[in-house]
């Protein structure tokens, strides 16, 4: 069926003419004062001046550890994690939602045809039968005079840029909940190491003492104390091993398998290396968060939101066309003198709505004011975010050295009361206060390990983890 029609052709025309307003506000990035350069810095002095300052995690930032199965975990997570595979639905919803709305900006075109027989009474010449047969093609087109069906595609199109934003917001946050996680579980496999080994020590020196008192150089205190020192240290085990299982299988969860798949029964913190971390420009971070990129298109589809509200209050102008042929038999259906068309154009101007519609225009204004807060705070949020992390990065990796100085100035004290005591020149308080005090030392030090590993994990994160606009 092949035929030209002049609604039809007028569409488009009639289109560009009219397309070209819009009652809605252009949308301007907000203004935010950005630091020259940070307070804190990683490795404790200014960056200002730094001509580094300008290089930025990689986007693999986890290979810094030097961990293969940090690695691994990591893979299973990009592959397996149901909070990263629900983000990447969401972008598929939005893009579909963009294809939605951009759809109003087009005319529709729909075919149909319809056969109809019939009988019915004809005055003079009694019943008749009747035959019609009719094929149209039917379109319609809304002109987008005000902008509103732009605006609509706008929104909807910032909303699937904020959702891939989204997406990579979620990513980062769920490598970085693997690598602390993981990083946990060492932590809590080291402090029962740790613990085991105070146990077994602890037991040694009970047995020697239990081997004095039968020899008569020993007293029964003396070995009770030792026993509350065993019967401590043991308690301290299994709280331990608790938490680890814990830690293992929110691992398992992370990573998307079943707990009883997933185990860490090897490795330990210091097998870690501790990367550096380059701390970049203030000025630059903004470009660096996915958090920010998708506040900002949240704010634009808000805005754009504005014009579809304003633009409702004005006119509808809706063109509607149909054509295609009619006639009682097949054999001369497609003929010229059966063709038939119609062209309509309709306004319809709201009048009285109860207030909806300026209701619906103030709540939108409304909503762009909130997310501008919001846009706002989350700018101020990356800045303070990069600023602890530094300021954690800087003192946990001061805290270790000292923490380190401590754990051998405890051993050298445990190590000289144990020599004086079998000389007879200390008693055995002064040996339990050392092992106390070393072993509290030595877990101490594989908790601010693990503080010091976290605080680079959180350091990249807030960096944006080497994500950054095309």
């Amino acid at each position: 069926m092949k035929w030209q029609h002049p609604g039809i052709a007028v569409f488009g025309c009639v289109s560009v003419l009219l397309s070209g307003c819009s009652v809605g506000p252009a949308y301007k990035r907000p203004d935010i004062a950005v630091p020259a350069q940070w307070h804190e810095s990683a490795g404790g002095s200014r960056n200002g001046s730094d001509a580094s300052a300008s290089v930025w995690p990689a986007a693999e930032w986890w290979h810094g550890f030097g961990s293969a199965k940090l690695d691994e975990l990591i893979f299973e997570a990009e592959r397996n994690n149901d909070d990263l595979a629900g983000a990447i639905a969401r972008v598929q919803e939005a893009d579909a939602q963009a294809r939605i709305a951009g759809a109003a900006l087009l005319p529709s075109l729909d075919v149909g045809a319809t056969a109809t027989r019939q009988r019915a009474q004809v005055t003079g010449s009694g019943p008749q039968v009747f035959n019609a047969f009719n094929p149209e093609l039917s379109a319609s087109y809304e002109l987008d005079f005000w902008g509103k069906n732009r605006a609509l595609r706008d929104a909807a199109r910032a909303a699937a840029v904020a959702s891939r934003y989204d997406q990579q917001t979620v990513a980062l946050t769920v490598i970085s909940s693997v690598a602390t996680t993981y990083f946990q579980a060492l932590e809590l496999r080291d402090r029962i190491q740790v613990a085991q080994q105070n146990l077994e020590n602890g037991q040694k020196i009970l047995r020697g003492f239990k081997a004095e008192q039968s020899a008569g150089t020993a007293t029964g205190l003396d070995v009770a104390q030792q026993e509350t020192t065993v019967a401590l240290l043991n308690a301290a085990l299994p709280p331990l091993l608790q938490q680890f299982r814990q830690t293992v299988y929110a691992l398992a969860v992370l990573i998307g398998k079943t707990p009883e798949s997933v185990d860490v029964d090897m490795g330990t913190l210091t097998d870690l290396s501790s990367p550096a971390v380059v701390e970049g420009l203030p000025s630059q971070l903004l470009s660096r968060r996915p958090d920010v990129a998708e506040a900002e298109q949240q704010l634009i589809a808000a805005n754009a939101d504005i014009t579809v509200a304003r633009a409702a209050l004005f006119p509808d102008i809706q063109l509607t066309a149909f054509g295609g042929y009619e006639s009682s038999a097949l054999t001369s259906l497609i003929s010229p003198p059966n063709r038939v068309y119609a062209l309509t154009a309709g306004l319809t101007q709201p009048i009285f709505h109860g207030g909806a519609l300026r209701g619906q225009v103030a709540f939108s204004k409304a909503r762009y004011t909130e997310l501008l807060t919001t846009y706002h705070k989350t700018v101020l949020t990356a800045f303070s975010n990069v600023e602890g992390a530094l300021v954690a990065a800087q003192q946990t990796t001061e805290q270790q050295k000292r923490q380190q100085d401590a754990v051998a100035t405890a051993r050298r004290a445990y190590e000289f009361a144990q020599t004086q005591m079998s000389a007879g020149t200390v008693n055995i308080l002064t040996v339990l206060n050392t092992e106390n005090a070393l072993f509290s030392a030595q877990d101490e030090l594989v908790q601010v390990n693990y503080l010091h590993l976290q605080a680079l994990v959180d350091l990249f994160t807030a960096l944006g983890g080497g994500w950054h606009q095309g």
